[in-house]
């Protein structure tokens, strides 16, 4: 009988991930701080991923890398069910019903361990009982309702609406939960100035900041060709495949310190913006961007959280300790599955060569997981035969 080895594992993992690239394609009620587009559901769970890791001394003492892991998966359902609006009036037996049947579908397509323990985290967040749920769903409460209160065009209609979730709906728990960050709320809407206090101030700037990630465009498209990625989904994406083929690294890496990495590790891009791998481009000028980037950016945090970020930025830009050359080997990684399901992508625009490939990504594939780089291999020999 032959015996199922980990990499066994890669093809249902990958079909999972490829799955979930259409979270990015689901559109949310609320909009971007700037007021330029609405949000999609990918982009807002980086974001929610990223207050939970800022604001985790209002935690009450939650698990915080768990909490993250649980906001990875918490709306993958609405690739299926879709988004449904806390303003509007929804039958929720059957908003229940249809998400009970998404999370049986795509989590499904994992193998079945992982299939579980993705299915009883959303469940958990769902159900909103534990320390880790209830900070969770406080901050997905909190983050989109500071969007709205940003956003510069909003209308009096949209103000109202948001003032009634505020004060009689669903973020009015927020009142006990959270009231400091009620409170400021209320100011804004309100448009009473006063700022709160030391370190919330600085922290609510922070993630309000990194809002822009969203609108920063990458040279990759999504699996469906539709249009090109953005740093946030994509920041998001990068997590989700960490923490699905986590046990892939070439050595034993720390998923918890993966998982912040590759959370903070395009949010240069902001001042900086993206640069292509398979672009011109001046690397020490890039340097230099990202480098002045990190200072304002992270600057921005009280002087703790500014220190560690910082150095967590570092360590994978670096990529010699054993947790970034796997968060790495993600971050080439992903782009190939994009290109490979939108027929292409980046690889037609820039005219890439199966050598540039192997030399601009695969060697650092192989080096932070190998049996992943094993099974990707052919499907790009495929395509690079047929099309090269």
């Amino acid at each position: 009988m032959t015996i199922p080895t980990p990499a066994d594992r890669i093809p249902a993992q990958l079909a999972f991930l490829i799955e979930a690239d259409k979270l990015k394609s689901v559109t949310r009620a609320n909009v971007l701080s700037d007021g330029s587009r609405f949000e999609n559901t990918a982009e807002h769970s980086w974001h929610v991923c990223l207050w939970a890791l800022v604001f985790a001394d209002h935690s009450g003492g939650a698990n915080i890398p768990r909490v993250i892991q649980m906001l990875l998966v918490h709306d993958i359902v609405e690739i299926d069910a879709g988004d449904h609006p806390v303003h509007l009036d929804h039958d929720m037996d059957e908003v229940r019903r249809l998400e009970a049947a998404a999370a049986a579908r795509i989590f499904g397509l994992l193998p079945a361990d992982q299939g579980i323990n993705y299915r009883l985290l959303w469940e958990e967040f769902e159900d909103g009982k534990t320390a880790d749920a209830r900070y969770a769903n406080m901050i997905d409460k909190a983050s989109p309702m500071f969007q709205e209160l940003s956003n510069p065009v909003q209308t009096q209609d949209e103000h109202d609406i948001l003032r009634g979730i505020l004060e009689t709906g669903r973020f009015s728990d927020l009142h006990d939960d959270w009231p400091e960050i009620h409170q400021h709320a209320s100011n804004l809407l309100n448009k009473r100035h006063l700022a709160p206090l030391e370190p919330l101030a600085s922290q609510l700037r922070f993630v309000m900041e990194a809002d822009q990630l969203k609108s920063v465009l990458r040279g990759t498209t999504l699996c469906d060709g539709s249009r090109r990625e953005n740093s946030g989904e994509h920041s998001w994406h990068i997590m989700l495949w960490a923490m699905t083929l986590h046990e892939h690294s070439h050595a034993p890496a720390q998923l918890d310190v993966v998982l912040m990495m590759l959370l903070l590790h395009d949010i240069v891009e902001i001042d900086a913006g993206d640069n292509p791998i398979h672009g011109t481009f001046d690397a020490a000028a890039v340097e230099a961007e990202e480098q002045a980037a990190a200072d304002r950016l992270f600057g921005m945090l009280p002087p703790a959280q500014r220190d560690t970020f910082r150095a967590t930025w570092e360590e994978f830009e670096a990529a010699s300790t054993v947790d970034a050359v796997f968060a790495k080997s993600l971050d080439r990684a992903q782009p190939l599955i994009c290109n490979l399901e939108s027929g292409g992508g980046s690889w037609r625009d820039y005219k890439v060569t199966r050598d540039q490939l192997d030399a601009r990504v695969g060697h650092k594939v192989k080096r932070g997981a190998p049996a992943l780089w094993d099974a990707l291999v052919p499907g790009l020999d495929a395509w690079f035969s047929a099309n090269t």
